[in-house]
Protein backbone atom coordinates (compact mmCIF):
# COMPACT_ATOMS: atom_id res chain seq x y z
CA UNK A 1 0.00 0.00 0.00
CA UNK A 2 1.97 2.88 -1.35
CA UNK A 3 1.11 7.19 -2.11
CA UNK A 4 -0.67 7.54 -4.94
CA UNK A 5 -0.95 10.86 -6.79
CA UNK A 6 -4.68 10.67 -5.80
CA UNK A 7 -3.36 10.85 -2.52
CA UNK A 8 -2.23 14.52 -2.04
CA UNK A 9 -6.11 16.03 -2.48
CA UNK A 10 -6.68 13.62 0.38
CA UNK A 11 -4.09 14.93 2.34
CA UNK A 12 -5.13 18.86 1.74
CA UNK A 13 -8.87 17.72 2.82
CA UNK A 14 -7.56 16.60 5.73
CA UNK A 15 -5.71 19.72 6.39
CA UNK A 16 -9.14 21.49 5.61
CA UNK A 17 -10.57 19.73 7.86
CA UNK A 18 -8.56 20.60 11.20
CA UNK A 19 -8.25 23.43 10.54
CA UNK A 20 -12.02 23.90 10.36
CA UNK A 21 -12.28 22.23 13.85
CA UNK A 22 -9.10 23.50 15.20
CA UNK A 23 -10.01 27.12 14.91
CA UNK A 24 -11.98 29.92 14.26
CA UNK A 25 -9.39 31.93 13.72
CA UNK A 26 -9.31 32.25 9.49
CA UNK A 27 -5.76 33.70 9.75
CA UNK A 28 -4.78 30.46 11.80
CA UNK A 29 -6.64 28.42 9.16
CA UNK A 30 -4.77 30.08 6.48
CA UNK A 31 -1.37 29.18 8.45
CA UNK A 32 -2.29 25.45 8.79
CA UNK A 33 -2.91 25.00 5.17
CA UNK A 34 0.38 27.21 4.01
CA UNK A 35 2.22 25.26 6.76
CA UNK A 36 1.58 21.96 5.78
CA UNK A 37 3.29 22.56 2.35
CA UNK A 38 6.08 21.01 3.38
CA UNK A 39 5.33 18.01 4.47
CA UNK A 40 3.16 17.60 2.02
CA UNK A 41 6.22 18.27 -0.26
CA UNK A 42 7.99 15.65 2.18
CA UNK A 43 6.23 12.83 0.94
CA UNK A 44 7.76 9.16 0.83
CA UNK A 45 6.16 7.65 -2.40
CA UNK A 46 7.73 4.35 -1.23
CA UNK A 47 5.46 4.32 2.06
CA UNK A 48 2.33 3.96 2.80
CA UNK A 49 -0.21 7.53 2.62
CA UNK A 50 -0.89 6.64 6.68
CA UNK A 51 2.95 7.16 7.23
CA UNK A 52 2.68 10.79 5.49
CA UNK A 53 -0.19 11.65 7.02
CA UNK A 54 1.21 11.49 10.50
CA UNK A 55 3.62 14.04 10.16
CA UNK A 56 0.92 16.37 8.37
CA UNK A 57 -1.12 15.64 11.49
CA UNK A 58 2.03 16.27 14.34
CA UNK A 59 2.37 19.51 11.84
CA UNK A 60 -1.47 20.91 12.23
CA UNK A 61 -1.23 20.33 15.64
CA UNK A 62 2.15 22.19 16.15
CA UNK A 63 0.38 24.55 14.04
CA UNK A 64 -2.84 25.19 16.17
CA UNK A 65 -1.38 24.57 19.65
CA UNK A 66 -3.95 21.47 20.21
CA UNK A 67 -5.72 18.49 18.53
CA UNK A 68 -8.34 20.03 16.74
CA UNK A 69 -10.26 16.71 17.02
CA UNK A 70 -10.77 16.48 20.50
CA UNK A 71 -14.16 17.94 20.86
CA UNK A 72 -15.50 15.79 17.67
CA UNK A 73 -14.12 12.33 19.18
CA UNK A 74 -16.01 12.80 22.44
CA UNK A 75 -18.89 13.64 20.73
CA UNK A 76 -18.97 10.38 18.78
CA UNK A 77 -17.97 8.30 21.72
CA UNK A 78 -21.47 10.00 23.41
CA UNK A 79 -23.42 8.89 20.09
CA UNK A 80 -21.96 5.82 19.99
CA UNK A 81 -22.54 5.11 23.61
CA UNK A 82 -25.92 6.09 23.32
CA UNK A 83 -26.42 3.15 20.42
CA UNK A 84 -24.81 0.91 22.89
CA UNK A 85 -27.45 -0.65 24.53
CA UNK A 86 -30.01 -1.86 21.39
CA UNK A 87 -26.74 -2.91 19.24
CA UNK A 88 -25.26 -4.97 22.57
CA UNK A 89 -28.98 -6.67 22.91
CA UNK A 90 -28.96 -7.16 18.91
CA UNK A 91 -25.84 -9.00 19.06
CA UNK A 92 -27.02 -11.29 22.66
CA UNK A 93 -30.22 -12.50 21.10
CA UNK A 94 -28.68 -12.99 17.76
CA UNK A 95 -28.43 -16.59 16.58
CA UNK A 96 -24.57 -16.33 16.29
CA UNK A 97 -23.40 -13.46 18.73
CA UNK A 98 -19.71 -13.23 17.22
CA UNK A 99 -20.66 -13.15 13.52
CA UNK A 100 -23.48 -10.62 14.32
CA UNK A 101 -20.73 -8.79 16.60
CA UNK A 102 -18.14 -9.07 13.57
CA UNK A 103 -20.19 -7.60 11.81
CA UNK A 104 -21.15 -4.21 13.93
CA UNK A 105 -17.71 -3.41 14.52
CA UNK A 106 -17.14 -3.63 10.57
CA UNK A 107 -19.86 -1.25 10.80
CA UNK A 108 -18.26 1.11 13.13
CA UNK A 109 -15.54 2.00 10.98
CA UNK A 110 -17.40 4.23 8.96
CA UNK A 111 -16.44 6.81 11.66
CA UNK A 112 -13.82 8.62 10.45
CA UNK A 113 -13.11 12.61 10.09
CA UNK A 114 -9.92 12.14 8.90
CA UNK A 115 -12.08 11.18 5.59
CA UNK A 116 -15.56 11.88 6.08
CA UNK A 117 -17.31 15.47 7.35
CA UNK A 118 -20.64 13.28 8.04
CA UNK A 119 -21.44 9.66 8.37
CA UNK A 120 -24.55 7.63 8.16
CA UNK A 121 -24.00 5.32 11.40
CA UNK A 122 -27.39 3.67 10.40
CA UNK A 123 -27.36 3.00 6.83
CA UNK A 124 -23.68 1.37 7.48
CA UNK A 125 -25.17 -0.33 10.13
CA UNK A 126 -27.66 -2.25 8.41
CA UNK A 127 -26.14 -3.25 5.57
CA UNK A 128 -23.53 -4.78 7.69
CA UNK A 129 -26.27 -6.90 9.06
CA UNK A 130 -28.00 -7.65 6.02
CA UNK A 131 -25.61 -7.74 3.49
CA UNK A 132 -22.59 -9.51 2.29
CA UNK A 133 -19.50 -8.78 3.03
CA UNK A 134 -16.98 -8.17 -0.37
CA UNK A 135 -14.39 -10.24 1.78
CA UNK A 136 -15.63 -12.43 4.36
CA UNK A 137 -13.30 -15.03 6.30
CA UNK A 138 -15.42 -15.49 9.10
CA UNK A 139 -14.68 -19.39 9.02
CA UNK A 140 -11.40 -18.95 9.18
CA UNK A 141 -11.83 -16.44 11.63
CA UNK A 142 -13.29 -18.79 14.09
CA UNK A 143 -11.37 -21.45 13.31
CA UNK A 144 -8.39 -19.42 14.88
CA UNK A 145 -10.25 -18.41 17.59
CA UNK A 146 -10.85 -22.18 18.29
CA UNK A 147 -6.80 -22.52 18.46
CA UNK A 148 -6.22 -19.26 20.25
CA UNK A 149 -7.16 -17.77 23.57
CA UNK A 150 -5.43 -14.33 24.11
CA UNK A 151 -6.04 -11.80 21.49
CA UNK A 152 -4.00 -8.40 20.66
CA UNK A 153 -7.16 -5.92 19.68
CA UNK A 154 -5.64 -2.35 17.75
CA UNK A 155 -8.28 -0.30 17.84
CA UNK A 156 -9.10 2.39 15.35
CA UNK A 157 -11.18 5.42 15.88
CA UNK A 158 -13.23 7.41 18.66
CA UNK A 159 -16.64 6.20 18.35
CA UNK A 160 -16.03 3.16 16.27
CA UNK A 161 -14.51 1.67 19.46
CA UNK A 162 -18.17 1.54 21.10
CA UNK A 163 -18.13 -1.18 18.04
CA UNK A 164 -15.02 -2.56 19.25
CA UNK A 165 -16.11 -2.71 22.79
CA UNK A 166 -19.15 -5.11 21.50
CA UNK A 167 -16.97 -7.41 19.60
CA UNK A 168 -14.91 -7.54 22.55
CA UNK A 169 -17.60 -8.74 24.94
CA UNK A 170 -18.33 -11.11 22.77
CA UNK A 171 -15.23 -12.59 22.65
CA UNK A 172 -14.49 -12.17 26.16
CA UNK A 173 -18.23 -14.23 26.48
CA UNK A 174 -16.88 -17.24 24.41
CA UNK A 175 -13.75 -16.94 27.18
CA UNK A 176 -11.24 -15.59 25.26
CA UNK A 177 -8.51 -12.82 26.55
CA UNK A 178 -8.28 -9.54 24.73
CA UNK A 179 -5.29 -7.38 25.28
CA UNK A 180 -6.46 -3.77 23.60
CA UNK A 181 -4.49 -1.41 22.89
CA UNK A 182 -4.88 2.01 21.68
CA UNK A 183 -2.40 5.58 20.39
CA UNK A 184 -0.28 6.67 22.85
CA UNK A 185 -0.79 10.41 22.48
CA UNK A 186 -3.68 11.62 19.87
CA UNK A 187 -3.32 11.91 16.05
CA UNK A 188 -6.32 12.84 13.79
CA UNK A 189 -9.71 11.06 15.27
CA UNK A 190 -7.78 7.88 16.37
CA UNK A 191 -8.53 6.44 19.66
CA UNK A 192 -6.17 7.24 22.52
CA UNK A 193 -6.26 5.97 26.60
CA UNK A 194 -9.01 8.44 27.33
CA UNK A 195 -11.21 7.21 24.36
CA UNK A 196 -10.72 3.70 25.51
CA UNK A 197 -11.93 5.29 29.15
CA UNK A 198 -14.89 6.59 28.10
CA UNK A 199 -16.60 3.94 25.67
CA UNK A 200 -15.82 1.72 28.78
CA UNK A 201 -12.93 -0.18 27.71
CA UNK A 202 -10.94 0.03 30.13
CA UNK A 203 -13.66 -1.60 32.40
CA UNK A 204 -13.97 -4.78 30.89
CA UNK A 205 -10.48 -5.82 30.12
CA UNK A 206 -7.15 -4.91 29.92
CA UNK A 207 -5.92 -1.28 27.74
CA UNK A 208 -2.35 -0.60 26.69
CA UNK A 209 -1.11 1.85 24.62
CA UNK A 210 1.41 1.82 21.31
CA UNK A 211 3.28 4.79 22.65
CA UNK A 212 2.79 6.27 19.47
CA UNK A 213 0.98 9.10 17.48
CA UNK A 214 1.12 7.58 14.50
CA UNK A 215 -1.75 6.72 12.23
CA UNK A 216 -2.06 2.96 12.18
CA UNK A 217 0.30 1.01 13.42
CA UNK A 218 4.12 1.71 11.86
CA UNK A 219 6.13 -0.79 14.41
CA UNK A 220 9.31 1.26 13.66
CA UNK A 221 7.58 4.33 15.63
CA UNK A 222 5.70 2.59 18.59
CA UNK A 223 6.90 1.73 22.34
CA UNK A 224 9.11 -1.39 22.90
CA UNK A 225 6.92 -2.77 25.26
CA UNK A 226 4.13 -2.69 22.46
CA UNK A 227 6.20 -4.23 20.05
CA UNK A 228 7.23 -6.72 22.37
CA UNK A 229 3.33 -7.34 22.73
CA UNK A 230 2.60 -7.39 19.19
CA UNK A 231 5.64 -9.86 18.65
CA UNK A 232 4.28 -12.31 20.95
CA UNK A 233 0.76 -11.75 19.99
CA UNK A 234 -0.44 -15.21 18.25
CA UNK A 235 -3.99 -13.84 17.46
CA UNK A 236 -4.37 -10.40 16.05
CA UNK A 237 -6.94 -8.39 15.17
CA UNK A 238 -6.45 -5.17 13.63
CA UNK A 239 -9.48 -2.87 13.30
CA UNK A 240 -9.69 -0.28 10.49
CA UNK A 241 -8.06 1.32 7.44
CA UNK A 242 -5.00 3.22 9.09
CA UNK A 243 -3.95 -0.11 10.73
CA UNK A 244 -4.87 -2.01 7.50
CA UNK A 245 -2.00 0.29 5.26
CA UNK A 246 0.46 0.20 7.72
CA UNK A 247 0.50 -3.52 8.25
CA UNK A 248 0.15 -4.50 4.87
CA UNK A 249 3.09 -2.22 4.45
CA UNK A 250 5.24 -3.90 7.24
CA UNK A 251 7.14 -7.36 5.38
CA UNK A 252 5.20 -10.22 5.76
CA UNK A 253 8.55 -11.61 7.96
CA UNK A 254 8.13 -8.51 10.68
CA UNK A 255 4.32 -9.89 10.95
CA UNK A 256 5.08 -13.92 10.99
CA UNK A 257 2.14 -14.57 8.98
CA UNK A 258 1.04 -17.94 8.27
CA UNK A 259 3.35 -20.23 6.65
CA UNK A 260 6.08 -18.20 8.01
CA UNK A 261 4.94 -18.53 11.59
CA UNK A 262 2.22 -19.77 13.82
CA UNK A 263 0.68 -16.64 13.79
CA UNK A 264 -3.00 -15.11 12.48
CA UNK A 265 -3.54 -11.58 11.73
CA UNK A 266 -7.13 -10.47 10.73
CA UNK A 267 -8.35 -7.25 9.22
CA UNK A 268 -11.81 -6.08 9.68
CA UNK A 269 -12.62 -2.22 7.89
CA UNK A 270 -14.27 -0.71 5.18
CA UNK A 271 -11.98 0.35 2.32
CA UNK A 272 -13.02 4.14 2.26
CA UNK A 273 -11.05 5.66 -0.08
CA UNK A 274 -10.67 5.27 -3.84
CA UNK A 275 -6.61 4.42 -3.64
CA UNK A 276 -6.76 2.02 -0.71
CA UNK A 277 -10.26 0.13 -2.79
CA UNK A 278 -7.79 0.40 -6.16
CA UNK A 279 -5.22 -1.30 -4.33
CA UNK A 280 -7.10 -3.77 -3.88
CA UNK A 281 -9.19 -4.64 -6.79
CA UNK A 282 -12.76 -3.54 -4.82
CA UNK A 283 -15.00 -0.91 -4.73
CA UNK A 284 -15.09 1.58 -2.80
CA UNK A 285 -17.34 1.16 0.18
CA UNK A 286 -16.38 -2.50 0.53
CA UNK A 287 -16.16 -4.01 4.30
CA UNK A 288 -13.74 -7.05 4.53
CA UNK A 289 -13.00 -9.58 7.30
CA UNK A 290 -10.03 -10.18 5.49
CA UNK A 291 -6.97 -12.58 6.87
CA UNK A 292 -3.07 -11.14 6.25
CA UNK A 293 -2.62 -14.96 4.91
CA UNK A 294 -4.94 -14.55 2.17
CA UNK A 295 -3.80 -11.07 1.76
CA UNK A 296 0.17 -11.70 1.15
CA UNK A 297 -0.96 -14.58 -1.10
CA UNK A 298 -2.85 -12.01 -3.29
CA UNK A 299 -6.56 -11.45 -3.07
Amino acid sequence: MKVHLDCFPCFYRQAVIAARLGTKDAALQEALLTGVADEIKATDFSRSPAYSTTFLHRKIRQILGRDPFEEIKAEYNRIALGLYPELSARVRESADPLWTACRLAIAGNIIDFGIFTSVDIAGTIDRALHHPLTIDEYPLFKEALARHEDILYLLDNAGEIVFDRILIEALLEAGKRVAVVAKGSPVLNDATMEDAREAGLTGITEVIDNGSDCIGTILEMTSLGFNRAFAGARLVISKGQGNFETLWDTPPQLLAVPPEGDRRLFFLFQSKCDVVAAALGLARGSMLLLSAETLFKGL
